[in-house]
C-alpha cells in the first residue's frame, strides 16, 4: 500500500514515515556493504570507497514542496518528494559507478524506479553524478511497505565538486555571481579530466600487473 494514502496527518504520522525511511536506509546500506564485501572477495578490489545516507530534515522537505507548487502535506511529501532518504555511494573511478550501478539493478528485493545519469547528460552546472531511484520493501508486523530511497553513485573527485557547490548554493541561496558559477563549470570540466585520466592510469596498472603474473607462470614452468 502506498504511504501517501495510508498515513493521516498528526506527529504520529511523521514519526512512523520517518522510521520507514530510516529502516529503508538501513537495508539498503546493508546491501551495497555486502555487494562490496563479495566483489572484494571474489576479485580482490572494492569499488566503494564510502557511504553516506541521510534523512532530509523537514525544513528541506518543505521547501522542496513549496517549490514544486505542493502543500507541506505527509502525503505530498511522500509522494512527491523522493530523495527523502539518501545514500551516497562514492567509488573511486567511474567504471565502478556503472559496474556497482548494475550489481544494485540485479537485486531481487529492491525495485529501480528510474535511473538519471548526470555523468553522461551532466546538469547545466556541471554537476555528474548517477542516480537511481529505488524502493525497498519494509517487513513491520503488520505488513509489508515498499519505501523510496534515492541512491547517489559518485566518484571521489565528483563528490569533492559536489560539496562545493552545494556549499556555494546555500551561501548565495541559489544565485551566485556569474564569474563563481563559470568557475565551478570549469572546475568540473577539470574533475572530469582527473577521473579520466586516472580510470586509464588505472586499468594500466591492472594489465602491468596481469602481464608480470603471466611471466611469472611462465618462468616457473
Amino acid at each position: 500500500m502506498d504511504l501517501s494514502t495510508k498515513y493521516s496527518e498528526g506527529v504520529n504520522s511523521w514519526e512512523t514515515v520517518i522510521f520507514l525511511y530510516n529502516s529503508a536506509l538501513k537495508e539498503v546500506n546493508t546491501k551495497l556493504e555486502i555487494l562490496n564485501d563479495e566483489f572484494r572477495h571474489i576479485h580482490r578490489y572494492n569499488p566503494i570507497e564510502y557511504i553516506k545516507y541521510r534523512i532530509k530534515t523537514p525544513e528541506s522537505i518543505v521547501k522542496k514542496l513549496k517549490r514544486n507548487g505542493y502543500e507541506s502535506t505527509i502525503s505530498n511529501m511522500v509522494s512527491h518528494v523522493n530523495d527523502i532518504a539518501g545514500i551516497r555511494v562514492v567509488c573511486s573511478f567511474t567504471s565502478d559507478i556503472y559496474r556497482l550501478a548494475e550489481m544494485i539493478g540485479k537485486q531481487n528485493d529492491l525495485t529501480v524506479v528510474s535511473v538519471k545519469d548526470y555523468i553522461k547528460h551532466p546538469k547545466d552546472s556541471g554537476y555528474k553524478s548517477y542516480h537511481m531511484l529505488v524502493t525497498v520493501p519494509i517487513f513491520l508486523s503488520k505488513g509489508i511497505e515498499d519505501t523510496k530511497v534515492e541512491i547517489q553513485i559518485r566518484t571521489i573527485a565528483m563528490d569533492f565538486w559536489a560539496s562545493l557547490e552545494h556549499k556555494i548554493y546555500y551561501k548565495f541561496e541559489g544565485n551566485a555571481p556569474g564569474y563563481i558559477s563559470r568557475d565551478l563549470r570549469e572546475c568540473a570540466e577539470i574533475v572530469s579530466k582527473l577521473d579520466a585520466k586516472m580510470l586509464s592510469l588505472n586499468e594500466a596498472i591492472l594489465q602491468a600487473r596481469e602481464e608480470e603474473e603471466l611471466l611469472q607462470k611462465s618462468g616457473g614452468l
